[in-house]
């Protein structure tokens, strides 16, 4: 097909391109409004080594020391994720859910190539993703001081109280389906112009027959 013939078949099916589309926008902003549930997150950073450490210790820390601790940081990120760490703010909070429950609201990344871990909780509740935040970096700690018989886990801030939900992401759903909505829209009045084998226009004729047309007959007043 040439660009002429694709424009005149997204011309002639517009629409079916427009209907679609409208259609994937709007059930996109009504399941985002008023079916998905909001949910809010909230961070909270500790730092991955000792609490005290003096000053002839401070300026003899080399560079291995700086490495020992990133790689620490992946560790203990292990030891936030695990189901002691889970069971100790389940029990803590008194919440009314399993470790597995918990894990799948929790996310422990490192920050960069840094000595920091950071605790992220996603809950319908804005309070109860803060207090969960707290908690989990407390049960890290005292877990983790546990079992390694060491105290490496140091806190520096609480979690916030988050001012805004964390998704659904109203927008930028739109504008997904929106450009959903287009390209099924487009694909499927393509497959519906190649599945359409009626003979409609003299061109049609000319392509199946390899023939020139040299004539037409018009419609009367009454057939059209």
């Amino acid at each position: 097909m040439e660009l002429k013939e694709y424009i005149f078949i997204i011309k002639k099916r517009f629409k079916i391109i427009l209907g679609i589309t409208l259609l994937a926008t709007i059930l996109s902003a009504v399941i985002s409004i008023f079916v998905i549930k909001p949910t809010y997150k909230s961070d909270i950073s500790v730092i991955i080594g000792k609490s005290e450490v003096s000053e002839s210790q401070n300026q003899n820390q080399n560079y291995n020391d700086v490495i020992m601790y990133q790689k620490m940081v992946k560790t203990y990120s292990e030891f936030a994720k695990s189901r002691t760490v889970s069971e100790d703010v389940i029990e803590k909070l008194k919440l009314d859910i399993t470790p597995v429950d918990l894990l799948s609201m929790v996310t422990v990344a490192p920050k960069g190539d840094t000595e920091f871990l950071t605790i992220t909780v996603k809950a319908k509740d804005p309070e109860e993703a803060r207090k969960i935040a707290n908690q989990l970096s407390l049960s890290l700690k005292s877990v983790s001081k546990a079992a390694k018989k060491a105290d490496n886990v140091q806190l520096l801030d609480e979690a916030s109280l988050a001012s805004s939900k964390d998704s659904p992401k109203i927008f930028f759903n739109i504008i997904i389906a929106l450009f959903l909505g287009v390209m099924m829209s487009v694909g499927l009045v393509f497959i519906i112009e190649y599945l359409d084998n009626t003979v409609k226009t003299e061109q049609d004729i000319e392509k199946l027959l390899e023939v020139p047309v040299i004539g037409i007959i018009p419609l009367t007043e009454e057939e059209r």
